[in-house]
């Protein structure tokens, strides 16, 4: 067994003998026989235990199996308790989901401070068969019928080599202390209920149906890799980064946009849906600025491009900052802005500075964003009302860009400037002027 563990490790995985593990150990046999591996082929390793406290003395217990082999072995150990039930509360969602979210968070956490280069979880076979069925209950595509991946990013799962039978067999053999969780016999929960209910009768069907659910996903994992690779050239031809933005040139698009299934993999990395695809196409020919989102990105339907972009949430887009008369150096968003007053009028012709009546003036000015119906009369425009939005068209300033332009307030509600753009008429520099106020946006 030591000789496949470390045959796996090395072959499959690419690990090496030096490189050093976190191994997220609960007590149970599977982590328990992994920890085992681990010391036996001589890897370096350190021991992560969370007690989610939910399941009272037993929770307990557990943590004392796993510190104690570790005391045993001296293997360094950490713990990390956590209030499961609260934080499901708190955000709203299963405390199986929690107790995922809040141990993967802290795994990586210690596996930065204590340098090591992998986390590796006790997954086996049989885990890898479950999740492709529960995936195929959510609807996740060819994606999730690949199951369980030997290697994510810093995770890796070294007993996928095993099935549970075999796991249960050597446990015995090498006389591995573990503890059951009860929780895992209950069928409230869908995986659970897939491996007590489901698969016995899939086997009762078809004696061979582990052997064949294998095969069966590595025909996916096969099918997706093949599929991936007529993708992703496609993907990095269009999706020219220009960041913080993604631009994709509408022209270039256009002779992928009425294949659905084509257009739903080229999005797939920013998680749109295909039913927010198909609105995209029906939107194609239209008006543009229509605006199309995903979980976490939005994107623009501009004229002759479709802009990418993460969604900015609504707190920073309506941020607003006063200024007060004796500020000097101050920040709005990404830009750093320097303000003083002199009694000399000396014109400094450039986009990035600000010089206005000082007179005029009423404190505290305003930085905010542009919001519809805003209006100014642009210096140089023959002194005319014009509506922001329009002096932007005209300007051809995008939309995403139009969306993060800093506009200058005056305490009266007029706007002053569009920063880096255009100067109100009404704060120009007269020969009546008595002092001059200038801002220089850096």
């Amino acid at each position: 067994m030591v000789c496949r563990f470390q045959q796996y490790m090395q072959e499959t995985l690419g690990i090496g003998v030096d490189e050093k593990v976190l191994l997220a150990v609960s007590g149970g046999r599977d982590s328990m026989l992994m920890a085992h591996l681990f010391l036996r082929a001589g890897y370096p390793c350190i021991l992560a235990h969370c007690n989610f406290h939910l399941r009272e003395k037993d929770a307990d217990l557990d943590e004392q199996l796993v510190r104690g082999f570790a005391v045993k072995n001296n293997i360094p150990f950490f713990v990390r308790h956590f209030q499961t039930g609260d934080y499901a509360r708190q955000q709203g969602v299963s405390t199986q989901m929690a107790a995922r979210e809040l141990r993967y968070a802290w795994f990586e956490e210690l596996r930065v401070q204590e340098n090591a280069t992998w986390i590796a979880v006790a997954q086996h076979q049989n885990d890898h068969i479950e999740t492709v069925l529960v995936n195929l209950t959510r609807g996740t595509g060819l994606q999730g019928l690949q199951g369980i991946l030997p290697k994510r990013g810093h995770l890796i799962r070294p007993l996928l080599f095993l099935n549970s039978t075999e796991i249960t067999a050597t446990v015995q053999e090498m006389e591995i202390p573990f503890r059951d969780d009860l929780s895992n016999f209950s069928t409230k929960y869908a995986r659970n209920k897939i491996r007590l209910e489901i698969i016995p009768k899939f086997r009762e069907i078809s004696p061979d149906f582990d052997e064949i659910m294998r095969e069966n996903i590595a025909h996916f994992q096969e099918t997706y890799d093949l599929l991936q690779s007529f993708i992703v050239p496609i993907r990095e031809e269009l999706f020219v980064c220009e960041d913080p933005l993604v631009r994709i040139t509408r022209a270039k698009l256009n002779r992928y946009i009425h294949r659905l299934p084509l257009l739903y993999e080229l999005f797939k990395p920013y998680g749109f849906s295909k039913n927010v695809l198909a609105d995209v196409q029906r939107n194609w020919t239209g008006e543009s600025g229509k605006r199309f989102h995903s979980p976490e990105y939005e994107l623009l339907l501009d004229r002759d491009d479709m802009w990418l972009k993460t969604r900015v949430n609504r707190e920073y887009k309506e941020t607003v900052l006063e200024i007060q008369e004796d500020a000097a150096v101050f920040s709005f968003a990404d830009k750093v802005f320097e303000a003083s007053v002199q009694h000399h009028i000396s014109i400094c012709p450039s986009k990035n500075i600000l010089q206005v009546d000082f007179g005029e003036l009423q404190f505290p000015l305003k930085l905010r964003f542009w919001k519809e119906g805003d209006y100014f009369y642009p210096f140089g425009m023959d002194g005319k009302k014009k509506k922001i939005s329009d002096y932007f068209i005209q300007q051809k300033i995008g939309l995403y860009d139009k969306g993060n332009i800093p506009i200058l307030v005056n305490g009266n509600g007029d706007i002053v400037w569009i920063v880096n753009y255009r100067l109100d008429n009404r704060y120009r520099i007269t020969k009546s002027t008595k002092k001059v106020f200038t801002l220089v946006c850096k």
